[in-house]
């Protein structure tokens, strides 16, 4: 499907002129790296972004790479991709005239993102989270490693420690030796990818909370902790252990698993490079022989019997799982082998139906002619030097709005004088589309929630687009989740165990998982608070009943493939008809705007095609480790959600709905601007770097062994103070004298050395004393961190809640995973309006149908029978 076959949302060349969803809202942001993708993803949304700077620069101004390699506050590639579109204002918040500067421009604002580490509160003299009450109708996002209390809330952190202690780092890396013992450490998926994860999260709180006070004038704390956010972000570790006590061990480029293979499902061209060929199920394997047969490479395949069950999926991702799988997986990789990476025939592989793509570097996408159509890269102009350089600039494609690529990051202070000249307070806005005036219902913390009165026809499955309507669920939108059992969800995922919680109690090693597919612990968690239809719309009576639901409804979310609700009827210019304000939001991998079309795609095959599995791994020719688990499922979902919750917050504003066209692979590809950048502004090419810190320079800056089996614990060190801290709490004095070591520059030139010195201490330690001896030194050092870690062990989680119990109604009583925004007034809450757990198959069928539509239970039955339901 090409392009001028799609009738879709504009692509950016027709739809500059459009606003941002977010047009007209000021943000006020005081932030180092932890918090500015926060700031940048609200500038592409269209808010007006001011920087408070100290006089002397943020602190990111001096993190590399630098345009030609010299470092200067003007030059940092980093500073560049991070602050793009924001205006730069400075001010010393630790004197009374700035501190004054502050208070004017919060009392303009819409917004404050903080991760100032304190010291927006410290200038305004209060609590950080008496903040938002200062200002009427602040919202005030505060953004902190650990959260306001808890017993780690001052412990240091920085990325690789973030990324070990949220569990990440254990899901990634490469395969056990074949004793399984892991002769690797794990590894830090780069790059500043725990900052995506918490701002992605973030700005889904940010956008609820301007939605509650649009219809209602309260501002709001929010507090996030990067800790909490990061933890969620796994795929099935932590469903897997509250579940069934099972444990997952990480692979080489493809899910950790609990029994772990040593087939990866990336394959080497005769050049050096990689292709993902994802899928070995009966399903697969039907596409895979006639297609390898076309090239006589097919083996000693066969074609699966008629008595195999084409219509079995796996865990996407999972790879092989038995022998007979792997021998698949091998022949495959033969095929690949055969190839150079520029010649291997993926495109004909897809064609055939098969989940195969070139696991590329981030700078490949930009020449892309399905990219270039979205308009996924801008080229921004730097007046300054005479230049203009790529960046990634949007996530989607809508026909209403339209993320703004903004103008290069600010000059320091130059946008000081005319901001503050301008300051005047804030003027609430008034909905266009008032809210129903009906009683709110509480949620299960006894507060309000934000999204009440929305209504989500969700035709999300698997992670990637269900996980963005879990969001909306838990935030108080009436989500109805529609599935078909012809082509039902990925319900079997982290099985509820044989003898149910009472078992699980008593667990000391990995339960049997029950085989009812209304009973998946994993189903449970990213659909919890969801209502459950049924409803076959090829037939007649199901697509009427489709239309009538979705005129009732405020969301239309999708996640098939490009152009499926369009051929059944249920098109956008079809839903307007029933609406004419609808919000359509559907998700694929590629967006169905551009060349690709109907492109397979899922989590891994997203990750290998945006850059972000070539980016993690040791250093060539090792190969690439990617991620251990659907990254971006997580990070498409995270668009997802801020997707329809900012075009709810337009809508309200505007009374105009839209139809967006959301990409998952796009949305990764959002994430690689700095090495973008760095091949537009150097011509340099990303090369893998390990656990090691490529441009906040640090070292130590890894993960090291422990004691006992499979502990390792990441340490990094920024400056002298750090070293000497390590040294002084590891009882090596011995360390400061070694000329190697002496300062962070020589270090840097001895990092092998200076790794095997750390593992000589640490290998005898046990890996949380050690942390603990590091943490009160004041070095950033923390466990990496497996499931059972998080949930047994991790005191922090535990104080911030990070699970709230629903209730299924055949699953029975269990955790799922809260979200990680704190609101002060409209706290999330994962049992949704409904206050349940994940809905059975069609469970609520006669209450939907009843309620909305009149029918009667007699009616239902007769639907049942007809097949519609």
């Amino acid at each position: 499907m090409t392009n001028s076959e799609t009738k879709g949302p504009l692509p950016r060349q027709d739809a500059a002129h459009l606003p941002g969803m977010l047009q007209g809202l000021r943000v006020i942001e005081v932030a180092d790296e932890t918090g500015e993708y926060v700031g940048l993803t609200l500038a592409g949304l269209g808010a007006e972004v001011i920087k408070m700077e100290a006089l002397s620069g943020a602190p990111t101004r001096h993190i590399g790479p630098f345009l030609d390699d010299v470092p200067g506050p003007e030059r940092s590639l980093h500073f560049w991709n991070y602050n793009r579109g924001k205006r730069s204002v400075v001010a010393e918040l630790d004197t009374p005239e700035g501190a004054a500067d502050l208070r004017r421009l919060l009392a303009s604002a819409d917004i404050l993102v903080d991760a100032s580490g304190g010291a927006v509160a410290r200038a305004l003299g209060v609590e950080p989270k008496a903040i938002a009450a200062l200002f009427p109708g602040l919202i005030a996002a505060r953004i902190t490693p650990f959260g306001d209390h808890g017993p780690w809330k001052d412990h240091k952190a920085s990325d690789l420690v973030h990324l070990a202690l949220g569990g990440i780092m254990m899901n990634c890396g490469y395969d056990p030796d074949p004793a399984r013992h892991y002769d690797l450490p794990p590894i830090a998926p780069q790059l500043w990818h725990a900052y995506h994860i918490a701002g992605d999260q973030a700005v889904v709180g940010i956008l609820a909370a301007l939605i509650h006070r649009l219809h209602t004038g309260e501002g709001q704390d929010i507090g996030l902790a990067i800790h909490d956010a990061v933890s969620k972000n796994t795929e099935l570790d932590v469903m897997s252990w509250v579940m069934r006590h099972a444990p997952l061990y990480r692979q080489t480029c493809r899910h950790a698993i609990e029994n772990p293979t040593h087939v990866p499902s990336i394959g080497h061209t005769k050049d050096g490079r990689w292709y993902i060929a994802a899928g070995v199920s009966v399903r697969d394997q039907t596409n895979l022989v006639p297609y390898l047969a076309k090239y006589g490479m097919q083996a000693d395949l066969a074609m699966p019997g008629p008595e195999a069950d084409t219509r079995a999926r796996n865990v996407p991702g999972s790879g092989a799982s038995d022998e007979g799988k792997a021998h698949v997986s091998e022949i495959v990789q033969r095929f690949i082998r055969s190839y150079r990476y520029e010649t291997m025939p993926w495109r004909e592989a897809q064609d055939a139906g098969l989940l195969w793509a070139p696991l590329r570097k981030p700078q490949e996408n930009v020449a892309d002619v399905h990219w270039q159509t979205r308009g996924t890269f801008a080229e921004i102009e730097h007046p300054e030097h005479g230049r203009s350089f790529h960046y990634p600039v949007s996530r989607w494609l809508s026909t209403e709005t339209n993320w703004q690529a903004g103008r290069r990051a600010p000059l320091l202070g130059e946008d000081t004088d005319a901001v503050l000249a301008t300051a005047k307070p804030r003027v609430a806005k008034q909905p266009a589309r008032p809210r129903a005036a009906t009683a709110p219902k509480l949620s299960g913390w006894g507060k309000p929630f934000p999204l009440q009165g929305v209504r989500i026809f969700d035709f999300s499955w698997f992670l990637a687009s269900a996980g963005g309507t879990r969001f909306a669920a838990a935030l108080g939108a009436d989500v109805i989740k529609v599935e078909w059992k012809a082509n039902p969800d990925t319900r079997l995922a982290a099985m509820s165990p044989v003898g149910g919680r009472e078992a699980r109690r008593a667990a000391t090693a990995p339960l049997k998982g029950v085989t009812d597919s209304d009973m998946g612990g994993q189903f449970n968690n990213k659909n919890s608070g969801k209502s459950g239809l049924s409803l076959n719309i090829r037939h007649p009576k199901g697509l009427e009943i489709a239309r009538r639901l979705i005129a009732q409804s405020d969301v239309v979310a999708e996640g098939f493939s490009p152009g499926v609700l369009q051929r059944l009827g249920l098109g956008y210019d079809k839903l307007t008809e029933l609406r004419p304000d609808m919000i359509y939001v559907q998700q694929s991998g590629m967006g169905g705007v551009g060349t690709y079309g109907r492109f397979r795609t899922i989590g891994p095959v997203a990750a290998a095609f945006a850059g972000t599995s070539e980016m993690s791994g040791l250093p060539e020719p090792a190969m690439p480790a990617g991620w251990g688990y659907s990254f971006l499922d997580w990070i498409g979902a995270y668009s997802f959600a801020t997707a329809i919750l900012g075009a709810l917050y337009h809508r309200d504003v505007t009374g105009k709905g839209q139809w967006i066209d959301s990409s998952q692979c796009e949305s990764g590809i959002f994430l690689g601007g700095v090495p973008v950048l760095d091949w537009s502004a150097n011509g340099r090419i990303w090369s893998r770097i390990g656990n090691r810190s490529p441009y906040k320079p640090a070292a130590p800056h890894g993960a090291y062994r422990c004691a006992g089996t499979d502990r390792w614990i990441a340490i990094a060190c920024f400056d002298q103070a750090d070293w000497q801290a390590l040294a002084r709490a590891a009882g090596h004095p011995g360390w400061l004298a070694d000329p190697r070591f002496a300062t962070l520059e020589s270090r840097l030139l001895h990092q092998d050395a200076l790794d095997a010195a750390v593992t000589q201490w640490t290998v005898g330690q046990d890996a949380y004393a050690a942390m603990e001896a590091l943490q009160k030194a004041g070095v950033a050092a923390g466990v990496c961190q497996n499931a059972e870690d998080r949930c047994e062990r991790d005191p922090q989680l535990a104080a911030l809640n990070w699970f709230t119990e629903v209730t299924g109604t055949k699953i029975g009583r269990w955790p799922v995973t809260e979200l990680p925004m704190k609101l002060a007034a409209t706290p999330p809450y994962s049992g949704g309006l409904i206050d349940r757990g994940a809905p059975g198959y069609g469970e609520d069928n006669a209450r939907i149908l009843g309620e909305m539509l009149g029918y009667s239970a007699e009616q239902v039955a007769a639907l049942a029978e007809e097949g519609v339901l």
